[in-house]
């Protein structure tokens, strides 16, 4: 027999597993085909075939079968879903890391050194959280132009807040440990305190922010690509491939579809097993 006390406790961790698996799964389905396009037996992404264009789904001709349909210039669909998700994911990971790592220096900066630092670097995040990204990303996109390379910056540099406050709120309560104290009175410097003993303290949170964040990133991306923004054809990534297809919807649904797809496994993988990390991480604090 389980008691009523087992049930609970087991309860919560299957909802854990469960959402990590389907999570997990969602992103493997997605990313493992993308890493491995190269490799795979699929049309180039970028050649043209106007004969083509418009194959359905299921269709085939001279260069090889087309799993998801041809686009208006014949090229392969899957080939450039596959392509395309590779680069986005590229771009959302690098502009992660930035923001994270430019976010937990200052968190942990203000929420260790406080005073005026710590208010400047406040009245930043405010000034930060109260410009839409949107809006911002746009206007450095037509000033500077859509490379690669600036995509990446851009996001990171405009997404560091969150993760200074949540390296800020933290790193309040370690400052006030005993062994801050006794490692203080030892002589050890601010930096060295910073990076060998508050920061391994904030990496479960941020890790878990991270899987977090990454969903609004990929959404973010897929905005600018959409808006013509972003990487600029003929080199796909999911948000200008819905922006190209979308002006052949009554023609071509698979067009929008598909990249829609992708993108939709993508972010709600990321929330499931985010949300199954942070679930578990309140577990253990419990």
């Amino acid at each position: 027999m389980i008691s009523p006390r087992q049930a609970l406790l087991r309860k919560p961790r299957r909802r854990f597993y469960g959402d990590g698996v389907l999570g997990g799964l969602l992103l493997l389905l997605v990313i493992v085909p993308a890493l491995l396009a190269p490799w795979l037996p699929l049309p180039d992404p970028l050649i043209n075939d106007l004969a083509a264009a418009f194959s359905p789904p299921g269709s085939s001709d001279s260069a090889g079968a087309h799993w998801l349909g041809t686009d208006q210039l014949g090229r392969d669909l899957l080939s450039r879903i596959l392509s395309g998700t590779r680069l986005s994911l590229m771009v959302v990971m690098l502009a992660a890391v930035i923001a994270a790592l430019i976010g937990s220096a200052l968190g942990m900066i203000a929420g260790y050194v406080g005073g005026w630092l710590d208010a400047v670097i406040m009245r930043l995040m405010d000034i930060q959280l109260a410009v839409p990204f949107i809006l911002l990303i746009l206007l450095v996109m037509a000033l500077f132009g859509a490379t690669l390379s600036n995509i990446i910056v851009i996001m990171g540099v405009t997404s560091w807040a969150i993760y200074a406050r949540v390296a800020r709120a933290k790193t309040l309560e370690i400052r006030e440990l005993e062994y801050i104290e006794s490692v203080k009175a030892m002589g050890f410097s601010t930096p060295r305190i910073l990076l060998r003993h508050v920061l391994p303290n904030l990496m479960t949170p941020l890790i878990v922010l991270l899987t977090l964040d990454i969903p609004r990133l990929i959404v973010l991306e897929a905005s600018i690509g959409f808006l013509g923004m972003g990487i600029q054809p003929p080199t796909p990534t999911l948000g200008n491939l819905i922006g190209e297809g979308r002006s052949y919807m009554l023609l071509a649904q698979w067009l929008v579809l598909y990249p829609g797809l992708v993108i939709a496994a993508l972010v709600i993988g990321c929330n499931l097993l985010g949300d199954s990390l942070l679930r578990k991480t309140h577990t253990r604090l419990d």
